[in-house]
């Protein structure tokens, strides 16, 4: 039998597994929401939105060297995002961390 603790972090993890995860993980944290959870859904929402949002602007831009780094800064906090699930922790992501508990506290 899974805890609740384990459920958080079960849901935790899936949310940083690509678009189709996160709504697996928003899924399952509706039926049986947990802090740990919750967290993790919205930091991995607000990583991708920030990352939609900063490729459509460079490619209106069409500067190719920033759209790398842009890209590799969302993989760090990516990366991040998903170390700290995985360690069961609430660390929000560097820079805008903070603000997606903010912006996204409806879920």
């Amino acid at each position: 039998m899974e805890t609740t603790t384990d459920n958080g972090k079960t849901v935790a993890i899936i949310a940083y597994i690509t678009l189709i995860g996160w709504i697996i993980a928003l899924i399952m944290n509706n039926g049986n929401k947990t802090a740990l959870g919750s967290f993790h859904v919205r930091q991995s929402l607000g990583i991708m939105c920030v990352g939609v949002v900063l490729s459509i602007v460079i490619s209106f831009l069409g500067i190719s060297l920033l759209s790398w780094i842009v890209q590799l800064a969302i993989l760090v906090f990516w990366i991040l995002g998903l170390i700290s699930a995985v360690q069961g922790e609430m660390k929000p992501v560097p820079v805008l961390g903070e603000q997606f508990q903010e912006w996204f506290k409806g879920i």
